[in-house]
């Protein structure tokens, strides 16, 4: 058995204002899992995103939160659960005012291949991303795969 406290972990920058890795602080071996605070307009994922092997579950604590899906955008609210396929595009911004308290839970955990996919301004339309660590090591950024504009910069 492992045991944490999730306010003793610490968060890591990113879309959110707070996440918190748990995997491995648990000592997870077969699912993914994270606890994540979303202020207003912050969202779970870099993008919208699928991951080829890895299904992913989203537990919303606190506030509404608005997934973009395939097939249009669902809300999901305080106790409720939503649950998205492997392969399966998705992505979750707070929309409201209200914080958003959640936990997400993938399995297995390594999720396969990532495509996450952000507006480019260059390319002027939606394209497949990647994430690095930006030079001054204090932000991430995410870069468009086809002319490699940066995307988004994430402190």
């Amino acid at each position: 058995m492992e045991k944490v406290r999730i306010e003793e972990v610490r968060s890591r920058p990113g879309p959110a204002d707070v996440k918190r890795p748990l995997t491995d602080a648990l000592g997870a071996t077969d699912l993914s899992m994270n606890y994540f605070e979303l202020a207003p307009g912050d969202s779970f994922a870099f993008g919208y995103h699928a991951h080829s092997g890895q299904e992913e579950v989203f537990c919303v604590r606190s506030g509404t939160v608005t997934f973009e899906t395939e097939d249009g955008e669902v809300a999901v609210e305080s106790g409720e659960v939503v649950r998205f396929a492997p392969g399966e595009y998705q992505r979750g911004v707070n929309r409201d005012g209200e914080r958003v308290v959640a936990l997400a839970v993938g399995a297995p955990r390594e999720s396969g291949d990532l495509d996450m996919r952000r507006e480019c301004p260059e390319c002027g339309e939606r394209t497949s991303n990647e994430i690095s660590r930006a030079e001054d090591a204090d932000a991430l950024l995410t870069r468009c795969v086809e002319c490699g504009a940066e995307t988004g910069r994430f402190d």
